[in-house]
């Protein structure tokens, strides 16, 4: 008997200015999806750009305009776009909920994450050049239809080097925070190519009990 709550395995709350128009996404069982960006601030005064996709259902009473103020409730999920280069790991927060009115002074504050999901890859364990510990996780976090979606995380410190001792198919509780990353990609000697890596900032890891359930 199954007993995963694919509810409580991906929640996230993020809050932020729309940043781009609404484009056409994909349809579903005739149901057309859109995706805008989303600049969402954090308390270094800094800001994460990140993908929003969003069901028209939520856009009845209206479409929102680059500059709206957003709080939104959803689901962090990925998918592959496949091109003629190969396919590449597209991350998006999927709509459960968005409304406009909430308090300003929490903006800053509303970007949370929970994941509970299973470590895919073995986790890669490094210091920077400073000294500073990083590990980097994927995490697979199950979702109904016996779909899953494959998270990239990031860990620090204790929590790097706690990550570090994690094998594949653990099971994980994350807490933490989407970021948008932009780094160089070196294509040839003299060309290098800037682009942005989505994923999760980690405040807290640990390992979760699994128990296996049979009906009788």
């Amino acid at each position: 008997m199954n007993t995963e709550n694919y509810a409580e395995n991906n929640k996230v709350i993020i809050a932020g200015t729309v940043a781009s128009e609404l484009s056409f996404s994909h349809e579903v069982y005739e149901e057309t999806f859109y995706t805008f960006m989303l600049d969402t601030p954090r308390l270094s005064e800094t800001q994460d750009t990140v993908k929003v996709t969003i069901s028209e259902k939520f856009l009845a009473g209206g479409r929102f305009d680059v500059g709206d103020k957003v709080l939104i409730s959803g689901q962090f999920r990925s998918y592959n776009n496949f091109t003629n280069v190969g396919n590449k790991l597209i991350l998006t927060v999927f709509v459960k909920d968005i409304r406009q009115k909430f308090d300003d002074e929490d903006e800053a504050s509303l970007n949370s994450i929970s994941l509970t999901g299973y470590i895919c890859k073995k986790p890669v364990y490094r210091t920077t050049p400073f000294g500073r510990e990083i590990a980097d996780i994927l995490l697979a976090v199950n979702r109904s239809y016996n779909k899953s979606d494959y998270i990239p995380c990031i860990a620090w410190g204790r929590n790097a080097k706690f990550a570090e001792c994690l094998n594949v198919g653990d099971k994980v509780s994350i807490k933490g925070r989407i970021q948008s990353r932009e780094y160089q990609k070196r294509l040839s000697e003299t060309e290098v190519e800037s682009k942005v890596a989505y994923e999760v900032s980690v405040s807290r890891l640990e390992t979760v009990d699994t128990f296996d359930f049979e009906e009788e």
